[in-house]
C-alpha cells in the first residue's frame, strides 16, 4: 500500500491493519481499533468544519497517523522501527492485559509521534498558530472516553476494579492522563519545530528512549499490587482477538 495522503486513506490501511490482525489472532489489534474509533471521531469534526484551519489539521493528521501506519509495516517487513515501537510490537504475544496493550501503542503514538507529526507539519510556520486546533483534540478524545470505557468492559469483565480504585473518577483521570501526555507532545513540538528538520534527529532519538521506559512501566508497574491485580484481571479477559473486537465494535 502506499503511504496516505488524505484521513480517509489512513482510516482504510487502519481496517486493513485490523483486518490482518483478526485473521492472525495478533493483539496489535487493539490499538490500531481504538486508534481508527479516535481517527475517526477526528475526521467527523473536521468534516463539520470544526477547527480553525481544518485542511491544516488533516495534514497534520495524515502524518501522524503515517508514523504509525510506517512502523507497523516497516516492523511486520523486518525492517527497524523506533525503540518505543519495537517495543509495543514485541509484546504482541505477552499475556498483558487488553488495556495495556491499547496503553503501549497509544504511549508510542502521542508521547512520540504527535510531537514530531506537528513539528513537521509546522515547519516553515508559525506553530502557534496550530495551537488552538491542537488543543481541541483533546476535547474531542475526551467525549469518546466514556464510550471506549463502556466498550473495553465487555471484554474486560473486572474492568469494575479500576473503576472501584479510582473512585469512579477514572474517566477524569483518563482525561488528565491524555492532557497531560498531549501536553508534553506539545513541548516536544515546540522543540523539534525550533531545531529544525535538519537539526533534530538526536533529540527525537532522545524522546523515543524516554517514550520507551514509559512503555516499560506501562508492561510491568512498580507497584506488586498493580502487576497482581494486572495479572488478575488478564485471567479473566476475552482471548480471541476477533471476538474481543467484535465486542468493542457492537452498537
Amino acid at each position: 500500500m502506499s503511504r496516505a495522503t488524505t484521513i480517509q486513506q489512513v482510516l482504510d490501511q487502519l481496517d486493513v491493519i485490523i483486518e490482518d490482525c483478526i485473521a492472525n489472532n495478533s493483539r496489535l489489534g487493539l490499538f490500531a481499533y481504538i486508534y481508527r474509533r479516535t481517527t475517526a471521531e477526528i475526521a467527523a469534526e473536521i468534516a463539520l468544519g470544526n477547527f480553525e484551519n481544518n485542511q491544516r489539521l488533516e495534514d497534520m493528521d495524515v502524518v501522524f497517523a503515517n508514523l504509525y501506519l510506517d512502523a507497523y509495516k516497516d516492523y511486520k517487513n523486518g525492517q527497524l522501527v523506533s525503540t518505543s515501537w519495537a517495543f509495543a510490537f514485541d509484546q504482541e504475544n505477552e499475556p498483558l492485559t487488553i488495556l495495556q496493550h491499547i496503553m503501549l501503542g497509544m504511549n508510542a503514538h502521542i508521547n512520540l509521534d504527535l510531537g514530531v507529526a506537528t513539528a513537521s507539519t509546522m515547519s516553515g510556520q508559525e506553530i502557534l498558530e496550530i495551537e488552538a486546533d491542537f488543543n481541541k483534540v483533546n476535547d474531542i478524545l475526551f467525549q469518546i472516553v466514556n464510550e471506549m470505557q463502556d466498550r473495553l468492559s465487555r471484554v474486560t469483565p473486572m474492568m469494575f476494579i479500576l473503576d472501584w480504585l479510582g473512585k469512579n473518577n477514572d474517566e477524569k483521570a483518563i482525561d488528565f492522563s491524555m492532557r497531560k501526555a498531549r501536553q508534553q507532545s506539545w513541548n516536544s513540538a515546540n522543540l523539534l519545530w525550533s531545531l529544525g528538520g535538519e537539526n533534530n534527529k538526536e533529540t527525537i532519538n532522545n524522546l523515543d528512549n524516554l517514550v520507551l521506559k514509559l512503555s516499560q512501566v506501562v508492561k510491568a508497574p512498580k507497584s506488586k499490587f498493580l502487576r497482581f491485580l494486572l495479572k488478575f484481571m488478564h485471567k479473566f479477559e476475552t482471548k480471541e482477538v476477533n471476538v474481543i473486537l467484535t465486542r468493542l465494535k457492537s452498537d
